[in-house]
């Protein structure tokens, strides 16, 4: 018992370290730039124009290829790396003034966020070792490869389910707002807190479509045996680009992905670490 007490007490010293503290912010700042670059890069696919993968990782590709790109692109890795491991420690002994279900909910949220930044950090760290190729045909024979073992089109279709499960939770998140209750709002002006608001409703909820597209593309990828269809954000986007009036949809998840990147930069002020 003294054990698990003695850990959990090492671990909230780390969680609670300045330094930690300060990589973490630095994250979010460089969370922010990525989304920005992604959102831009949305706006090109919608308006027909030649880009890279319009995901994560081609706008990492973006910030690599500007001058003094790679340091930046090790910065963010390093800041991304910091939040990944302050939400695992979250997601193990944080959260306390939580009670019953709403801590364990609030410790499997980090847990998933820990999942999420630990992707991006390696994902920038893979663009800053110029080891990052296409990132769409890799997921695509990644997928491939999947549905070729016993029960692979299960498992790649349950991927997808979960994608697009998350998908939905950040458009019921940003929507209720519950991002609210991580930021230090007693720290902002009103016009501050109001622009808090807008900038991270439109965020969760356009990144929620995003994820949703891109995970019911994986189901239909596993229920029809076709790999190509796989193809993550990118095709995702591409595909909402397609539909009726998709170009004014596709502009309005980009400007929402841009405003999510905004409101990265407040959270790098505000956020409660």
């Amino acid at each position: 018992m003294s054990l698990t007490r003695n850990a959990e007490a090492t671990a909230s010293r780390t969680a609670n370290s300045r330094w930690l503290e300060l990589l973490a912010r630095v994250g979010f700042i460089g969370y922010g730039i990525v989304h920005l670059l992604f959102a831009w890069l949305a706006l090109q696919i919608a308006f027909g124009k030649p880009a890279d993968d319009g995901d994560q990782s081609g706008a990492l590709r973006t910030i690599a290829a500007q001058p003094l790109g790679k340091f930046l692109v090790i910065t963010i890795a390093v800041g991304l790396l910091a939040m990944a491991i302050w939400q695992a420690l979250e997601a193990a002994v944080g959260h306390r003034a939580e009670r019953g279900k709403s801590r364990v909910w609030e410790r499997v949220a980090s847990a998933g966020r820990t999942l999420v930044y630990l992707y991006f950090a390696f994902t920038a760290f893979k663009v800053f070792k110029d080891a990052g190729s296409n990132s769409a045909d890799q997921q695509e024979a990644l997928t491939g490869k999947a549905m070729e073992s016993s029960g692979g089109r299960w498992l790649v279709g349950l991927v997808g389910l979960g994608l697009a499960a998350i998908g939905v939770g950040l458009v019921i998140y940003g929507i209720i707002k519950r991002f609210e209750k991580h930021l230090k709002t007693g720290e902002m002006s009103p016009k501050t807190r109001q622009l808090t608001r807008r900038l991270g409703t439109a965020g969760y909820v356009s990144k929620g479509v995003a994820y949703g597209i891109s995970g019911l593309l994986i189901i239909v990828a596993a229920v029809n045996y076709d790999p190509e269809k796989a193809r993550g954000l990118d095709a995702a986007l591409r595909t909402l680009r397609d539909q009726a009036y998709g170009q004014v949809l596709l502009t309005l998840v980009a400007l929402g992905i841009a405003a999510f990147g905004l409101f990265c930069f407040l959270q790098s002020r505000y956020r409660k670490v």
